[in-house]
């Protein structure tokens, strides 16, 4: 595993123990009737299946990038000349047209 896939683990991890703390933490509000330990447990909850899920969606990014770069490096020309075509385009598309003098 890279350096930055136990990065990603890591985050997970954490993501995943916040989640279950948040879960105590609203169940053990409930039970007492703790109205604010059972909001910081709701919190919790969202912040840690926000953390997990933010990890998982770096992991994906972070596969399609490899998968470009590994592309530009097997076949450097057709990488150029598709650069070249979606530059064409965009300058087309983006710049404005001149009005025919006439």
């Amino acid at each position: 595993m890279t350096e930055s896939g136990n990065e990603t683990f890591v985050e997970k991890a954490k993501g995943t123990i916040e989640e279950g703390t948040g879960r105590l933490k609203d169940a053990a509000g409930g039970l007492t009737g703790d109205l604010g330990m059972q909001a910081e447990g709701k919190v919790d909850q969202l912040s840690g299946m926000a953390r997990r899920e933010f990890a998982e969606l770096y992991e994906e990014g972070e596969g399609k990038v490899e998968k470009a770069v590994l592309f530009v490096q097997d076949r450097p020309l057709l990488s150029v000349a598709i650069a070249a075509v979606v530059g064409l385009l965009a300058g087309l598309i983006l710049l404005p047209r001149r009005a025919a003098k006439g």
